[in-house]
């Protein structure tokens, strides 16, 4: 689809988001490192007893969405934070983003959903397992919501592109 160029707007969303998400994740990297290295670490983020991202970031479900730890164990290499999937998302978001192909934003529309129902998961287990507000990782969501949307508003304008060369 080399003939439709890509809107400005989707350009300057898609660095604002990819960047913002990536400095987010490697942020949330940090402070769950310095945590489990200091236990008596305070991330900036850590406001309160219920308002800390560090508690959550440090969590069962801060890694391998508490799920790979069922299935592989604690210690498994594929149990890695949250923050490393989130790095590698927004990287080949961006990267991929680049790119005006077909089969370019398949991947970006399948990738947004999956974040997207980790994002709602996560989001339940942050509201009603851990009870907890973490300022982070509602940013992180609300990122993951505004790359699908953009990578859908991607999606329809190649769908109309192709619709109009028929």
């Amino acid at each position: 689809m080399a003939g439709i160029p890509m809107p400005k707007w989707e350009r300057k969303v898609r660095t604002f988001l990819c960047i913002f998400g990536f400095v987010l994740s490697i942020y949330a990297l940090h402070v769950e490192f310095s945590k489990e290295s200091n236990p008596s670490y305070r991330a900036m983020c850590d406001l309160g007893e219920s308002v800390s991202c560090s508690k959550v970031f440090t969590s069962r479900w801060g890694r391998g969405f508490g799920l790979v730890e069922i299935f592989l164990g604690r210690d498994s290499a594929l149990n890695q934070p949250n923050s490393v999937l989130g790095i590698i998302f927004y990287t080949l978001q961006m990267g991929l983003g680049l790119s005006l192909s077909k089969r370019a934003v398949l991947f970006l529309v399948l990738a947004s959903w999956v974040s997207v129902a980790g994002s709602l998961y996560l989001a339940s287990i942050l509201a009603f397992v851990l009870g907890d507000f973490c300022m982070v990782c509602i940013s992180t969501y609300i990122v993951n919501f505004a790359l699908l949307f953009t990578n859908m508003r991607r999606r329809k304008a190649i769908e109309g592109e192709k619709e109009k060369s028929r």
